[in-house]
Order: structure tokens, then C-alpha cells, then sequence
């Protein structure tokens, strides 16, 4: 099993930044994907960004609507990943969610408790 804990959401200003932070613990080994969905009340969770491809080096992509303004990054190994979120808009708001999917069809994927982002106009 593995488990997926975040943190760094929270309330901040249009045009601010926050990053969050997402580890991995348990049976690690095999995650390959990392990455950022999000939900707004009403919607559909959706990918905001991910790092595919880890164990072997890791590919960042985006959905359209944060190119520019995030950034995907982390650590294969340890199975960290970080999102850094630059110029927010109040569309932004939503609870983030890290999710962890492994190599093995079988595991997985799994999901943190998400963690709320609120972007004030």
C-alpha cells in the first residue's frame, strides 16, 4: 500500500503564488506517475500536472489552463513531488489532490486527502 500525504494549501490573492507538497510512504518503489488533480464542488477532479515516466527520469506536463504559471517538480527517488503555483487566479480555487500511479496495472493508483486552495480576487 502506499500512502500520500500533502500539504502547503491554503488562502492567498490573486496574482500570488503557494506550492504545495505531496510524499509518498509505504511500498513506493513501483509508482511511476506522480502529479496534481484538482475539484471544484459539482466537477470533475482533473489533472492540473504530472511527472510520468519516474523511474526512468521523469516527463512534466500540463493542462493547458496552468502552462506558464506552475511548475511540477520533485524527487524520484524519495517519491516527493512539488507543485508551484505562480500569478493564481481566483479560477484556481479548488482542493488539490496528489495521486500516485504504479508501474503494476494491479496497484493502485492512489490519492491524498487533498488539500484546499483558495485564490481570493
Amino acid at each position: 500500500q502506499v500512502q500520500l500525504v500533502e500539504s502547503g494549501g491554503g488562502l492567498v490573492q490573486a496574482g500570488g503564488s503557494l506550492k504545495l507538497a505531496c510524499a509518498a510512504s509505504g511500498n513506493i518503489f513501483s509508482i511511476n506517475v506522480m502529479g496534481w488533480y484538482r475539484q471544484t464542488s459539482g466537477k470533475q477532479r482533473e489533472l492540473v500536472a504530472q511527472i510520468t515516466g519516474l523511474l526512468s527520469g521523469g516527463t512534466p506536463n500540463y493542462a493547458d489552463s496552468v502552462k506558464g504559471r506552475f511548475t511540477i517538480s520533485g524527487d524520484s527517488a524519495k517519491k516527493l513531488v512539488y507543485l508551484e503555483m505562480n500569478s493564481l487566479k481566483p479560477e484556481d480555487t479548488a482542493v488539490y489532490f496528489c495521486n500516485a500511479v504504479s508501474l503494476w496495472p494491479d496497484d493502485g493508483p492512489w490519492w491524498g486527502q487533498g488539500t484546499q486552495v483558495t485564490v481570493s480576487s
